[in-house]
């Protein structure tokens, strides 16, 4: 999935500005997620994807480049 996708997923879900989201962006230190927010962007990462994100792997995802990471190596 193309950065710019990640990111309007992101921003739509988190309420954040877009120039906010880079790679090295925290999802809760810069991005103000909180567990519930977290959960919300995990499932419309999935959606949007196709695919469905381990519970195990979801604690691992720290920064949008970790998600951007995910992606690619799980996409379909």
């Amino acid at each position: 999935m193309e950065f710019e996708k990640v990111r309007d997923i992101i921003v739509e879900t988190l309420g954040c500005e877009a120039e906010q989201v880079t790679p090295e962006a925290s999802l809760t230190d810069d991005l103000g997620a909180d567990s519930l927010a977290s959960v919300e962007l995990v499932m419309a990462l999935e959606e949007a994807a196709g695919i469905s994100i381990d519970d195990a792997d979801v604690a691992g995802l720290k920064t949008v480049g970790d998600i951007m990471n995910y992606l690619a190596a799980h996409k379909n």
